[in-house]
């Protein structure tokens, strides 16, 4: 698909795409004429690169992270930096505890929703 439709079906701007290719997030193929081809498993990546981004972590630390979250657990790590490691525990850290505030708070609108049912007339 070109770069309109996998905007469209990722909801990620072209502009996005472009940016994510610069950095080496994602590899899209090419038409012989030269416009980018975007494949389903090219869409899924950039889905899960948003949510990275969303969740903090730096494009520097995704690049390094990302071939072991599309590829399996099967992956070479390789030999890993223990400041890398670090910081992927403190991003995995962080997380786990933006986790446990949403799910206080998913428990607070449960009980809420709960008391203003039983008191609906």
């Amino acid at each position: 698909m070109k770069i309109g439709e996998a905007s469209r079906v990722s909801g990620v701007s072209a502009r996005s795409l472009r940016h994510y290719e610069d950095e080496g997030l994602i590899v899209p193929g090419r038409f012989s004429n030269g416009f980018r081809d975007y494949c389903q498993s090219t869409v899924d990546r950039v889905l899960v690169i948003r949510s990275l981004l969303g969740s903090g972590l730096p494009v520097r630390l995704i690049r390094e992270v990302l071939p072991r979250l599309t590829e399996g657990s099967g992956a070479d790590t390789g030999v890993v930096c223990v400041e890398f490691l670090h910081e992927v525990q403190g991003y995995r850290d962080r997380l786990a505890a933006r986790i446990a505030v949403l799910s206080d708070q998913q428990a607070a609108l449960d009980a809420y929703l709960r008391e203003a049912r039983r008191t609906d007339p």
